[in-house]
């Protein structure tokens, strides 16, 4: 059998091994003190005697990414929506938006943590932020390369503005919405990282920071994996959410 001929959960496995190999061979080969690169077995020991903490601490990661990510796409898509259906505001805030994305997201992270504390809302911010624009400019992108012909025959129908928007352009614009979630669920643990970096008494990110200043490599590792795990499950559920939605409009 090929590679190709493999199913895909087959294929992450192999990756993983091979991943895991490397690790490992750079490990043995060059020697390296578990404080600068911990084995995998060594990582995958911390993950184990350490699970309560860590469990701990992504609880609260998960929900401010999933929370974040709800909230962004709701805002983001409402706003495409209204951008798209109206021109002044396409003309008057889609260029603010775009100007919005020439400021490092990092360097809003201290802003939020002062205006909001050092709380969950910040955090839910920051992933709000990221994920924003992505799914504001997949969807609206999306909305208006609705062809011409189903708006034209929709016109002479009598259709109104709404009535088009409702029944025609959002059906056709959601293969844009799903690729603008797909790449949320990527980007909002991102910013919910940042946050706990930034500011926080519990999450991976600070849990990360933590093991960093006290020399525990592997439990900054173990932490890395947890949350590199999750967000392979988040992106994983919500491209099969969007195959569902896509498969019900077509």
């Amino acid at each position: 059998m090929t590679l190709s001929g493999l199913k895909t959960w087959h294929r992450v496995a192999l990756s993983l091994c091979v991943g895991l190999a490397l690790w490992h061979g750079v490990v043995v080969v060059f020697d390296l003190p578990k404080f600068i690169l911990p084995a995998p077995q060594l990582v995958a020991e911390t993950l184990w005697k350490s699970r309560a903490l860590l469990a701990e601490h992504a609880v609260i990661t998960i929900f401010e990414v999933i929370a974040g990510l709800v909230l962004g796409a709701t805002i983001g898509g409402l706003t495409a929506i209204w951008l798209a259906s109206s021109k002044t505001a396409e003309v008057l805030v889609r260029p603010l938006l775009v100007f919005s994305q020439t400021i490092p997201v990092f360097a809003l992270a201290p802003l939020l943590t002062l205006w909001l504390g050092y709380g969950l809302l910040s955090k839910i911010a920051m992933a709000l932020l990221i994920i924003f624009f992505p799914v504001t400019s997949a969807f609206f992108d999306a909305l208006v390369r609705t062809p011409s012909g189903w708006l034209g025959l929709a016109q002479v129908m009598g259709a109104s503005k709404w009535q088009i928007m409702r029944q025609i352009r959002i059906p056709a614009a959601l293969p844009g919405f799903a690729s603008g979630l797909r790449l949320a669920a990527v980007y909002a643990p991102i910013g919910a990282i940042i946050g706990e970096w930034v500011g926080a008494s519990k999450g991976l990110g600070y849990l990360m920071l933590l093991a960093n200043g006290r020399a525990k490599i592997d439990l900054m590792f173990a932490a890395l994996v947890v949350l590199a795990f999750f967000t392979l499950l988040l992106h994983t559920c919500v491209d099969r959410f969007c195959v569902k939605i896509l498969n019900q409009h077509r």
